[in-house]
Formats: structure tokens, sequence, C-alpha cells
């Protein structure tokens, strides 16, 4: 048997591997995560085949299939959806509880003039209705209290008033006025045997001088709102003077400072003033504490 004669040598080409591959499988290694890399490989390999072999959807049902009767029950407890078919609603039933009327047709009467003269009047009556208004004014040492009257007439007017028919409007204004007792006697330069001067004033207005301008002893300021409010009582406020030197009677002082300026006086309770240098004795009474007409408006 002939052996055959050698051929010429074939030489493989030599592979080289990037120095950048080489190192990395190096350093892999040397660190031991090549088990690591092989089995992140093999599972990023496998997960496709997972994941589609367990994804089989069952086929769909049609929908003109015929239904069994546990699948009917279970449609009839489902909420079905209708499709509204909304339209207008008819006038007959909407308007079936009213009873049609005649838009032409007269329901109200005219009120019957028949018979009526102009300027007659169907009816005589006086009616009159009265306001009052009470009006206080008040400074440091006095208060002093107005009172209007407000009257309304409303009756008819008669022959002699405007024929415009317009009601007439009376103001009637008052304030707190007093009767008082004045006794002058006495003093250094009188004559002993004379007689006192008696005086008796009325109707007299707050802010008045008393006995007079010549010789103010106390001036009269009003009621006294603060008698009024804790006693019950109506009282006058009388201011005295700063030359009166004694003062002798039952008062109540008014007044905060250490010598008193304003008396609270009662009504019958007689008060004793020593006035002026000539020490001149009046003696102040009030009679009556009443409402007076001021003025008309």
């Amino acid at each position: 048997m002939k052996r055959l004669k050698k051929g010429p040598e074939l030489k493989m080409p030599e592979l080289k591997v990037p120095p950048f591959v080489s190192d990395l499988y190096w350093d892999l290694r040397d660190r031991r995560l090549l088990p690591l890399i092989a089995l992140a490989v093999v599972a990023i390999a496998a997960v496709p085949f997972l994941l589609g072999g367990g994804s089989k959807t069952p086929p769909a049902k049609p929908r003109d299939a015929i239904a069994t009767p546990t699948q009917g029950a279970a449609q009839a407890a489902s909420l079905t959806v209708v499709q509204a078919k909304p339209g207008l609603r008819d006038y007959r039933k909407r308007l079936a509880g009213r009873t049609p009327t005649d838009p032409f047709e007269q329901r109200y009467t005219a009120p019957s003039t028949s018979g009526a003269e102009l300027g007659s009047q169907t009816e005589s009556s006086s009616d009159s209705v009265s306001s009052t208004t009470t009006v206080t004014t008040s400074s440091n040492s006095s208060s002093t209290t107005d009172t209007v009257k407000t009257t309304v007439n409303d009756s008819p007017p008669s022959s002699s008033s405007p024929s415009s028919g317009e009601t007439s409007h009376h103001l009637v204004f008052y304030n707190w006025g007093i009767d008082v007792r004045i006794v002058k006697a006495g003093g250094k330069n009188a004559d002993p045997s004379a007689s006192p001067e008696i005086g008796v004033k009325h109707k007299v207005l707050p802010q008045t001088p008393l006995p007079g301008e010549k010789a103010p002893v106390v001036t009269y300021m009003g009621l006294s709102r603060k008698a009024a409010e804790n006693h019950h009582a109506v009282k006058a406020l009388l201011l005295v003077s700063d030359d009166v030197t004694s003062v002798d009677g039952e008062a109540t002082c008014a007044s905060v400072a250490k010598r008193c300026k304003l008396l609270e006086v009662s009504p019958e309770v007689p008060l004793t003033f020593i006035y002026g240098a000539n020490e001149t004795r009046y003696t102040i009474k009030i009679l009556k504490i009443a409402l007076v007409v001021t003025g008309h408006g």
C-alpha cells in the first residue's frame, strides 16, 4: 500500500484578541465575576422563552352565542344600559289639571262711580297723632331737658283750609320750669324794723339767675337726672354763686368738689343763703315743677 506523500502544510491564521477584551476577561477572572456574567447571559436568553410559554389567551366568544340558563341569570343581575330617546312632552298631559279660560273675558269689575260728586267726602273722621320727643343736653355742671311735642292732625280740611288737601303739622316746644318764692331780708346796712321783701316768680326756665341778674344768688339749671334715676324723685338743680358764704336748709350736693356748688332741691323745701359783702339773707323755696311751653313751630 502506497502512502500518500505529504503535501504542503496548512497554517491556520493567527487570531489576535483585542487588548480591551483580554484585559476585561482577566479582570473578571481575577475578581471571580465570570460565573455571574455567565448566569446573567443565560437568564437573558431564557426570559423570552419563559414569558412566551405561559401567555396563552383564550379565544374570544362570539357575540351571537346562545346563552345558557346560568349565563342568563348572571346577565339579568348585571346593569343594563339603554339608549335614552328624549322628546317633547305632550302639552295635554302637562296641562291636564288646569281649566282653560278665555283671555278676552272681563273678570275684574271697575269701582262704581255712579252718584258720586266732586269734592264729596265718604267718611268724616278726625284722627290726630301726638308724639313727644325729649332732648337732653348736659354741660360740665348742669343738665337741661327740652321736650318737643309734635301733633299731626289728619282730619279733613275745613272750608277755610287750602284746597290742596295737605295735612297740617304743629310743633310745640316744652321745657321744665319752676315757680319759686324768694324772701329778701337783713343785711349790714338794712333797717332792722323794715319788713322783708317777698316775691314770687312763675315759669322760671333753666339757666335763669335768681332772684335776678343784679344779685345772682343761685341759678336754676333744670331737673336733676341723677335724683330721678336713683331716688325716683323730681328735684331741681340750683347752681350756687361764689359770693354765697353760707347755706342753711335741707339739700343734696350734686357736685364732687370740696365746696358744694350744685344742689339738688326738692319742692316745698326752703333754703336760706347769705349773699355778698352786706350778708343779705335770701330764702328761696321752689313751689312747683312743671312743663312750660317755650314756643311753637
